[in-house]
């Protein structure tokens, strides 16, 4: 694999160096480097959705979000999911990458994220059946065509819901003009000068719902077996491959379960990370569950995903990311020292506090990253 192993002291380039810490620092706080890419620490900002973009351009709510996260010590700024296209968007507020000006638009906030010390990354994505809704606080159901919505697509014509329209089965000409759009948005993305990037296949968007059977019945090569159903995820990896340098790190997002029985499996998530691992472009799983069936049964407590990662981890020789619910120091800092992940991927704690990490060091008894504007606030030795 190719996440730097806890214990091993960080590369000696100029820029890790900077961030190099005693080996006696909590796992945590200590640096990993993907390829060519060094971050300060184990904590990843989760991409999430704030449905505040116009035209799929970022503005100044994104740069304070992402800016204040990256002001706050986490080592990987990640950007909500950003779409592939104008219909592969969740809602009509969401981000995309699709052109110039919204590559322009996020060049900006890489910057301010760079100059803080941290590393930025982005989540691409297609939302297929589940695009075309309204913001949640508006509603988030489906919108009319006099509302703005659009013609959804997805592997089989089968709707989210009832409430939602019959998407449009995929031909292939579809499946490889997304392709295509998978890979122009990685082009941007690298203009940008993002230094992570992550394809979203989980959470019922658009690479997810080729993976479960519950959502693809296709008769197909694109459908049937795991094999057939992880294909259109494959070529997506292999084509962004094309555009993204050998030297950044390709991170994919999965939902390595349904929760709902005959979907998604997570032996079947294994296996499909063997295959991930074997095409020797991907570099981490964010190993997460769920979406793909309104179905699901989640019983969620602190670290409920964790094993995911874990597994996925030891058999099938991958880095992972932890994430759901890990929310204290002493959690994240035994699941990095026990080898059940390589990062700690935090959401809803990061949005409640964008000092966590700060305040995470000063319970571990690490280095924290505090900027100079701000290290007059920082807790006395």
């Amino acid at each position: 694999m190719n996440a730097a192993n806890p214990n091993s002291p960080a590369p000696l380039g100029e820029d890790a160096r900077r961030v190099q810490r005693p080996s006696t620092d909590p796992f945590l706080f200590r640096p990993i480097t993907l390829r060519g890419v060094t971050a300060r620490n184990r904590i990843m900002l989760a991409p999430l959705c704030e449905y505040s973009a116009t035209d799929g351009v970022a503005n100044d709510w994104h740069m304070v979000h992402l800016g204040a996260r990256a002001i706050g010590g986490a080592g990987i700024i990640c950007t909500e999911a950003t779409h592939v296209s104008a219909e592969g968007r969740i809602t009509p507020h969401c981000l995309g990458l699709w052109n110039e000006t919204q590559r322009d638009a996020l060049a900006r906030i890489v910057d301010f994220v760079v100059a803080q010390g941290a590393t930025p990354a982005i989540q691409i994505g297609h939302a297929g059946r589940k695009a075309s809704v309204g913001r949640p606080w508006e509603g988030g159901g489906p919108l009319t065509p006099d509302q703005g919505g659009w013609q959804t697509i997805a592997p089989s014509a089968q709707p989210f819901t009832q409430a939602y329209p019959t998407p449009r089965a995929m031909t292939k000409a579809d499946i490889a003009r997304v392709t295509g759009e998978f890979v122009h948005s990685a082009k941007l993305a690298r203009q940008a000068g993002f230094q992570i990037a992550e394809l979203h296949g989980a959470h019922g968007y658009l690479l997810h719902q080729f993976l479960s059977p519950l959502v693809n019945d296709r008769q197909d090569e694109y459908g049937g077996s795991l094999e057939n159903r992880a294909r259109f995820l494959l070529e997506v990896v292999r084509a962004v491959r094309t555009e993204w340098p050998k030297e950044l790190p390709l991170f994919v997002r999965l939902s390595c379960t349904d929760w709902v029985d005959g979907g998604l499996t997570g032996d079947e998530s294994v296996e499909l990370c063997r295959m991930l691992a074997a095409t020797g472009e991907v570099d981490l799983i964010d190993a997460s569950t769920g979406g793909a069936d309104p179905r699901q049964s989640i019983r969620a407590f602190p670290g409920y995903q964790v094993s995911y990662a874990e597994r996925i981890r030891r058999e099938a020789g991958i880095a992972t990311g932890a994430v759901g619910m890990i929310n204290t120091p002493d959690l994240a800092e035994e699941i990095l020292a026990n080898g059940r992940a390589d990062l700690i991927i935090m959401g809803r704690k990061l949005m409640a506090d964008p000092h966590w990490p700060l305040k995470a060091a000063v319970a571990l008894r690490a280095q924290a990253p505090w900027v100079p504007q701000y290290e007059r606030a920082a807790p006395m030795a």
